[in-house]
């Protein structure tokens, strides 16, 4: 067997590494996008307010404009805190102090503050008429596709014309030289190309197979309209009052009809509230939602004292969160005693019409929140969860100095068998 020439051996070897290059360098792109998801967009949004400040323009506060006092404040907010204006102005309007994240970097820090000031120009280039955000990044995707495949048959041709030329010129020096090796049996060729779609194929199927189960940004059609916006955001009904269960029980639990009509005896129009749209953007006539309402209940608004509860019948509500069976979760441990609010996982509700799973609800997602939530440890002033009253030893590191908070993962948050069982 004759050896691959050394000039075409060099092409080809190029033209392995550009396409390697292109999709990990395509994968690092995505960097600052994960951090945020992951670490920041349980309580903040990039173009408004949530259960923190927006993050737009955020290079503009205080001694932002230098990363690495975002990243002291980011790794320590208490301490940072203590002598920043800016920051204790921020727990005044906001009402509770940011989780740290100790772990964090300063390269992960430029991550996220690039994708938050890229999201940023992008919401200010208006898309073309028709056009969506997914469209667009699935265009791309394509284009880098067709782009790669484009360079790939040129290396190819390249090769070739390589080849011929060589092979004239040993004709006219007088040079017999054994036909080359065609390229789709040569040993190095096969095994570069083998190389390639083992990474890149092994880089989707493990993607695939991560997101296998998971419902990131399911939104199914519910058999009445409710917009959680009008009733908790507008009206500000407290989220425990239709999942009241959330408080002491393992589930939130779905509202009866009955609890819908502790209200709407009295509610039986929508007059004063903004227009309700679906998300493909069509009007909904809300009064004919309350009279869905209506009917299940068998509530009669002209003959209001007539009405008997017990014949009431459920509605038929579309689940939209879901964990595993061998999951065990407890809203009640999260909501009484972590003191942790719905929009940390549930995102910003009391802006959502039709409600979607904000979180991937995945173990990773959820791992990532214990390293960093700290507890309500009753360390100062005796004010704190008196659950936590039990862990001495950690008081002890507290009034020694050794720590200054306690998260969940101290308290044995990682442990398999807190949510395995």
């Amino acid at each position: 067997m004759i050896p691959c020439k050394p000039n075409g051996r060099r092409l080809l070897q190029l033209l392995f590494f550009f396409l390697v290059f292109s999709v990990l360098n395509n994968v690092s792109a995505q960097d600052g996008k994960t951090l945020f998801m992951s670490k920041c967009a349980a309580c903040h949004q990039v173009m408004k307010d949530g259960t923190g400040p927006a993050l737009m323009n955020l290079e503009e506060r205080g001694k932002w404009s230098d990363h690495n006092e975002i990243l002291k404040w980011t790794q320590n907010p208490s301490a940072y805190m203590a002598n920043d204006p800016y920051t204790q102005g921020l727990k005044t309007k906001f009402g509770s102090l940011m989780q740290s994240f100790p772990d964090i970097t300063i390269k992960e820090i430029d991550a996220i503050v690039s994708y938050v000031n890229q999201a940023v120009a992008d919401s200010k280039k208006a898309p073309p008429p028709g056009e969506t955000t997914g469209a667009k990044t699935s265009n791309n995707a394509l284009i880098f596709g067709v782009i790669s495949l484009i360079l790939a048959i040129i290396a190819l041709i390249l090769m070739q014309v390589n080849s011929n030329l060589k092979k004239m010129s040993d004709d006219a020096e007088g040079i017999v030289r054994p036909d080359p090796v065609p390229f789709y049996k040569n040993k190095v060729y096969i095994a570069m190309l083998s190389v390639l779609l083992f990474v890149v194929g092994g880089y989707y199927v493990t993607k695939g197979a991560i997101g296998l189960g998971r419902q990131k940004d399911y939104q199914p059609v519910q058999p009445i309209y409710y917009s959680h916006k009008v009733h908790a955001g507008i009206n500000q009904i407290n989220c425990l009052f239709c999942h009241g269960s959330a408080w002491e029980s393992k589930t939130a639990g779905i509202p009866s009809v009955n609890v819908c009509m502790n209200c709407h005896k009295a509610i039986t129009t929508y007059e004063k509230g903004p227009k309700l749209y679906t998300e493909n953007g069509d009007e909904i006539n809300a009064n004919n939602e309350i009279a869905k309402l209506f009917k299940a209940a068998g509530f009669d608004p002209k003959n209001p004292t007539k009405w008997d509860p017990a014949q009431a019948k459920p509605v038929e509500w579309v689940k939209i969160h879901n964990l595993p069976d061998h999951v065990y979760f407890n809203h009640s441990q999260h909501v009484k005693t972590g003191k942790v609010q719905c929009q940390s996982c549930h995102g910003e509700i009391t802006a959502m019409d039709e409600v979607k799973q904000f979180a991937e609800l995945s173990m990773g997602w959820c791992i990532n929140c214990h390293r960093n939530t700290k507890v309500d440890f009753n360390y100062s002033n005796n004010t704190g969860n008196k659950f936590y009253s039990i862990y001495e030893k950690f008081h002890n590191d507290i009034k020694a100095g050794k720590m200054d908070s306690v998260t969940v993962k101290d308290i044995g948050g990682l442990e398999c068998q807190k949510c395995h069982y």
